[in-house]
């Protein structure tokens, strides 16, 4: 009794064999149906609800593109519309240098850009809110956190904002446009570019200047309407003003009939008479209307034949120093001279008496 006992619980505190690995369990043919009825009943209870979600996201969409194109189709067409009826309102020479081709074509690319733009993200915009809405997604944080970076980026840009604002109503308004001599303040010369950020000038010495539409803060356009061409003329005060006038008379009728400065004045060269009477000399004023940019260019022509006119018919232009009158005595050029100074001899008096004394010898 005692021996098996023994055995027996030998037996039991011998260790046990380690445990064989287990063969993957398949699942029988019932769980297997069961799996699949489950899965088919979620999907027959859901598959409406998805259909209605994807309809509704799919005619969100369709709108959207539908809707996009239509816009930016009416706005190329308003555009054009524009184009054109402002490039036939006026057959007048006047009209056709305010806006021509160049500019009324780069004034409706950037107008037309603008409004594209803005359509596009609008409608994009809204119909992507629409189809998250659409997905129960909560769009409040969503659109708080939208907020707060705008606001953000638009601290953080405000200059980048100035400068687009700024170049969007520039370009609405009309204020200058390609090929127009503009003076901006920080910069001048001929608009080579417009840009709703950056507007690009070309200098009087070849030089191009990028001026950020923000910078700007006033605007002199020396292209639109005319311009106006001013010389004066400086003669002595001793001159026959019958006969100045009637010099200027004759340059002024002999260039308005010649080409190419009969296109470039647009009105009569006048004589507007004396602008100032002084002792020695008196200024007439001559002036005439021109076409916008060309002032310049008629002033120098108008002084060429001004200066040659005067010299046949022996009128003198005065200018800088004061010219003496005819018969005047000639002025004595030691008149100016100071007279000498008695200290600068070494041996006068003044000199001997104001050289210091010098100091006692000390040697015995």
């Amino acid at each position: 009794m005692s021996l098996s006992a023994a055995v027996l619980s030998a037996v039991g505190s011998s260790p046990s064999p380690s445990p064989t690995p287990s063969a993957p369990t398949v699942p029988s043919l019932r769980e297997a149906h069961e799996s699949a009825t489950n899965a088919a009943g979620w999907v027959e209870e859901n598959w409406s609800t998805w259909l209605a979600i994807g309809l509704r996201v799919l005619l969100i969409v369709v709108i959207a593109v539908v809707l996009r194109a239509v816009v930016r189709r009416a706005i190329s067409k308003f555009i054009e519309r524009m184009n054109r009826r402002t490039g036939t309102s006026g057959g007048t020479a006047l009209s056709g240098l305010l806006v021509n081709a160049e500019r009324r074509r780069q004034r409706s690319e950037a107008i037309g850009s603008v409004l594209r733009s803005v359509a596009s993200f609008l409608i994009l915009g809204t119909a992507a809110l629409m189809v998250l809405g659409t997905f129960q997604i909560n769009l409040a944080p969503l659109l708080a956190s939208a907020g707060v970076a705008g606001v953000a980026i638009g601290f953080g840009a405000r200059n980048l904002v100035t400068d687009f604002l700024s170049g969007v109503f520039m370009i609405l308004e009309d204020q200058y446009g390609v090929g127009d001599s503009i003076d901006a303040g920080v910069a001048s010369g001929e608009v080579i570019e417009v840009g709703l950020r950056v507007t690009k000038l070309r200098g009087v010495d070849g030089e191009i200047w990028y001026v950020r539409n923000g910078e700007v803060k006033r605007i002199g356009n020396l292209s639109q309407g005319w311009s106006t061409a001013g010389v004066d003329v400086t003669v002595r005060s001793d001159e026959n003003l019958d006969k100045v006038k009637e010099t200027l008379t004759a340059v002024g009728e002999r260039m308005s009939k010649e080409e190419p400065w009969n296109e470039m004045l647009w009105g009569p060269i006048e004589i507007l008479g004396l602008d100032s009477v002084l002792l020695d000399s008196m200024v007439v004023r001559v002036s005439a209307k021109t076409m916008p940019g060309k002032s310049l260019t008629v002033e120098r022509e108008l002084r060429w034949r001004i200066k040659r006119a005067f010299d046949a018919a022996g009128i003198a232009i005065v200018g800088g120093a004061t010219v003496p009158l005819e018969g005047a005595p000639a002025a004595d050029p030691t008149a100016g001279v100071a007279a000498p100074s008695a200290y600068a001899s070494t041996v006068s008096p003044q000199s001997i008496a104001a050289s210091p004394i010098p100091p006692p010898s000390t040697s015995k």
